[in-house]
């Protein structure tokens, strides 16, 4: 799933070798950590929030379908 998440994550900035994707995992749900450029945050989280949105909805679809629970944050 990390690959999943870096992958759409660096389609859609400008310098995607500032991207990194960590995952912390506690109480059986994992936590995808996404650190992108500062050029790069408005990209990402999109007008009104809606591309972190859609990309969370995603990730939780996906997850859901390997039996596992998981949760995105979009650190500065």
């Amino acid at each position: 799933m990390k690959e999943f998440v870096e992958f759409i994550v660096k389609h859609l900035v400008e310098n995607p070798d500032q991207v990194t994707v960590t995952v912390v995992e506690s109480e059986g749900r994992f936590h995808y950590k996404v650190t992108v450029g500062p050029s790069d945050m408005g990209r990402v989280i999109g007008r009104e929030g809606r591309i972190a949105k859609a990309i969370r909805i995603i990730l939780v679809a996906a997850s859901s379908r390997k039996g596992q629970a998981a949760t995105l944050d979009i650190l500065d």
